[in-house]
């Protein structure tokens, strides 16, 4: 993958190599081209030599070619030039190891990476370190390196699961809360109105006793009025008779 120019990494690598972009001045395109195709044979075929055993370049090569596949070079282009960077194969030693945690200490101390949660730059550096360890392993014994990567390789998966079921549940967050944002909203707007219908109730039920009030005051008067007319009426009714009793006693007594 071309890129721009490469950060550093804790991953050793070679120095970078230019690569023309002619692929017919490729030295690949003049290999090809210095190979003719060989003609069919039609005699017996041999029998195969005796196997011999790998040289030294032989087992370098194979070592490269395992390192490029386990951690691919870099590519990226600087003034209209791509150049290349493989992985160095070069066996490291005790101090390799000890300067390779001391530059893993100092690079979290520079980024401030956090030591605990979720820390894209703690991930990083711990992914280049572990990159780098597989480097080292994989050029004293290639199996060991083959399964570190496999190794590797989970542990991407696991944390790429994680992290999807991280960013699934931070939506779903989300989503809850602006529901009940919008809930809280609907019912603070609900509250409001019945909060404005209890006012306007309240008022009609003081209208209402007012009214009610204002009857019984006037029903109190009409009474008070109707029971001042009655007594006033027996009363005269009263004199009438006292008045008419004694012209029946006058009459009626003898003379």
């Amino acid at each position: 993958m071309t890129m721009s120019t490469p950060i550093e990494s804790l991953v050793k690598y070679k120095k970078p190599e230019l690569v023309s972009k002619n692929t017919e001045n490729s030295p690949k395109a003049w290999s090809l081209k210095a190979s003719p195709q060989q003609p069919a044979i039609s005699d017996p075929v041999p029998p195969p030599p005796k196997p011999k055993r790998p040289s030294s370049n032989a087992i370098k090569q194979q070592t490269e070619d395992l390192l490029n596949s386990i951690l691919p070079p870099r590519e990226w282009m600087e003034n209209n030039q791509l150049w290349i960077q493989q992985v160095s194969s070069t066996q490291c030693s005790r101090s390799d190891i000890t300067h390779l945690q001391e530059t893993l200490d100092l690079k979290l101390q520079q980024r401030q990476a956090r030591d605990t949660g979720i820390c894209p730059a703690r991930r990083e550096l711990y992914t280049q370190c572990f990159d780098e360890l597989i480097r080292q392993v994989t050029i004293n014994c290639a199996e060991r390196g083959v399964l570190l990567l496999r190794v590797r390789d989970e542990t991407r998966m696991t944390i790429a699961a994680y992290q999807t079921l991280y960013e699934s549940s931070v939506a779903l967050g989300m989503k809850k809360a602006l529901q009940a944002e919008q809930q809280k909203k609907g019912t603070e707007k609900k509250i409001a109105e019945l909060e404005n219908e209890k006012r306007e109730l309240e008022r009609q039920l003081n209208e209402q006793k007012a009214k009610c009030e204002e009857i019984e005051r006037r029903e109190n008067d009409r009474r008070q009025v109707e029971e001042k007319k009655r007594t006033d009426k027996i009363q005269l009714l009263n004199r009438t008779n006292q008045q008419l009793k004694a012209q029946l006693n006058a009459i009626i007594a003898p003379k």
